[in-house]
């Protein structure tokens, strides 16, 4: 596997071809006696590949790849090893994971109380000159699982001298202590900002908890990361994602932070993945267009050899947790707080939304729609139809984003409208987040999450993101092809199937992880698969993913990740 060697063996296996051979046939790069996953349709493994200036020259067998080969061809014999395309990770949040990882107060998702409190007061007797503990990310039915009376004094306990914020699992809520609300000015009669909840006990006293656009409350009094530490984390994300087989993503937006970090990244040649960069658009509630101008100033300022900024992200609602911040068609189970007929909320009318899809999709942009409830699904699928109506099929494939939840009578206008359902199989396997999901929408409709095949038979074309740091570990995509294919819990934990009659095959799922994820990245014509021209994003894998057994694929090791033809990655 990890013989490399110029000389000897391209002289032993290529001798009479060599002897034909141009400088202009020769390849920089071969890979011979492998088991090559290509990902094309009906033509799907090889045993060896050759590579010139970062593409693919030559796909076939030995034989007919050894004709460019020469003393100066580097050759890797793969000893039967898998190798496949490089993974596409359609939607992912890096800079934000790698702040997480170099910087912030972390615990599990699953943490207790107990856990929660040990965490922070390390952090806090760490950080005695810092003025902010900024981390997470507690559990989406965190407080419905634990009584604590007072978050905020629960927090208030742990240190005296810093201002404490916690994220959720889904980044759309926050747990703040007494003086994170005092320097936001947070008090008895601080009004709810659209779209958002300042969580308030009998007294009316802020209890610290505070729901989607409430959150932003916080932002002109939370230290930001500078600019350099930004790219630290996106250099810190970039090398892991390498490790993961991972050779392209989308950064699935950000609410404040402009995508500078990959493109200084790019700028100094360090960058190794294909990166298409969501530019921002206001979180919350919006009445006002859109500046179509000013985007159009940033896809030009972030774009770069492997930058791609030709995309536009939309938030429409939030999650379908217990914040019950998701827009759906039918109402919610009935509780206390939100009563009987409560079908959560969306940021934008649907005649905003419209009026911006039109105008985005007419400038050249491809839209990626934050849509977790079925109602504000429906309404980002009227609008890509009033665009289509608009300006005629314009190819661009939008995608909504977290579309869990789709009325059956809406999966097939998701291939008549040519959009992509953006999914995120690391979750949609019985899990605590699932579990907090159920408690409110209820156990049986709540099951009926991500109907993966549905939507493939019916022609629609689905991708994949981890959308990591929320909600899940790590941007592991092993664990969600494991997952798309067996819907169960991938890392063992939580017992049960999630409506298996939505599996899908193997194959499906690494489709949907490459040829899929590149179209989402706009560069299908790039990426994506082993093909003569394209470029040479290719991995080898510790397993032959078709020769085990389906619950050992999240087990799955990368043992060398290729980008443009050269070796980003090797334990």
């Amino acid at each position: 596997m990890n013989i490399r060697t110029p000389g000897l063996i391209a002289a032993l296996l290529f001798l009479t071809a060599c002897a034909t051979n141009t400088t202009e046939k020769n390849a920089d790069l071969v890979l011979i006696n492998g088991t090559i996953y290509t990902a094309v349709p009906g033509d799907q493994q090889v045993t060896a590949v050759a590579i010139r200036d970062g593409q693919f020259i030559a796909v076939g067998d030995n034989s007919s790849v050894s004709r460019y080969t020469s003393d100066a061809t580097e050759v890797i014999d793969l000893q039967g090893a898998m190798a496949m395309p490089g993974i596409n990770d359609a939607h992912i949040h890096p800079v934000l994971a790698g702040v997480k990882a170099l910087y912030e107060c972390n615990f599990a998702f699953s943490a207790t109380p107990d856990e929660v409190a040990s965490a922070v007061r390390e952090c806090a007797e760490a950080e005695t000159e810092a003025r902010w503990i900024r981390g997470g990310q507690w559990g989406s039915d965190f407080f419905e699982r634990n009584t604590i009376e007072s978050p905020r004094t629960f927090l208030d306990a742990l240190s005296g001298t810093h201002a404490i914020y916690l994220n959720d699992d889904s980044g759309h809520n926050a747990w703040v202590n007494s003086k994170a609300l005092a320097l936001a000015g947070i008090g008895v009669n601080t009004e709810n900002p659209e779209g958002g909840t300042i969580v308030r006990d009998d007294s009316g006293q802020a209890t610290g908890v505070l729901l989607e656009t409430a959150i932003m409350l916080m932002d002109d009094v939370i230290d930001q990361w500078t600019d350099a530490q930004n790219i630290a984390a996106a250099a810190h994300s970039a090398t892991t994602m390498n490790s993961l087989g991972i050779t392209g993503f989308k950064d699935a937006g950000y609410m404040t932070t402009p995508p500078v970090a990959f493109h200084a990244l790019d700028q100094r040649g360090e960058l190794h993945l294909h990166a298409a960069v969501c530019l921002a658009t206001p979180y919350g509630k919006r009445t006002e267009a859109l500046d179509y101008e000013q985007l159009e100033k940033d896809r030009q300022r972030f774009k770069s050899t492997n930058v791609h900024s030709n995309f536009v992200k939309i938030f429409m609602d939030g999650v379908p947790t217990p914040a019950r911040t998701a827009a759906m068609i039918h109402p919610y189970v009935a509780d206390e707080r939100h009563g009987d007929d409560y079908r959560g909320e969306m940021h934008l009318t649907a005649q905003r939304l419209k009026t911006d899809l039109i105008e985005l999709d007419k400038r050249g942009f491809t839209v990626k729609i934050h849509t977790a409830g079925d109602g504000s699904v429906r309404v980002a699928l009227d609008a890509i139809e009033a665009a289509r109506k608009a300006n005629g099929n314009s190819g661009l494939q939008h995608e909504l984003a977290h579309g869990g939840y789709i009325d059956p009578a809406d999966i097939p206008r998701f291939s008549s409208l040519g959009v992509a359902a953006d999914f995120s199989p690391y979750l949609w396997h019985p899990s605590p987040i699932m579990d907090a999901v159920f408690s409110a929408l209820g156990e049986q409709r709540g099951a009926q999450y991500w109907p993966t095949r549905s939507l493939l038979d019916s022609g629609a074309s689905i991708v994949a993101g981890s959308d990591w740091p929320s909600a899940v570990p790590s941007a592991n995509p092993w664990v969600g092809i494991e997952a798309l294919v067996t819907r169960r819990d991938p890392y063992g934990q939580v017992g049960g199937t999630l409506w298996p009659e939505q599996a899908v095959s193997l194959d499906e799922a690494l489709q949907i992880y490459t040829r899929a994820g590149a179209k989402a990245l706009k560069l299908q014509a790039l990426t994506g698969s082993i093909e003569v021209g394209k470029s040479a994003d290719l991995i080898v894998l510790d397993r032959n993913l078709f020769d085990i057994p389906v619950d050992d694929v999240s087990e799955t090791r990368v043992l060398k990740t290729f980008f443009r033809g050269q070796l980003v990655y090797s334990p």
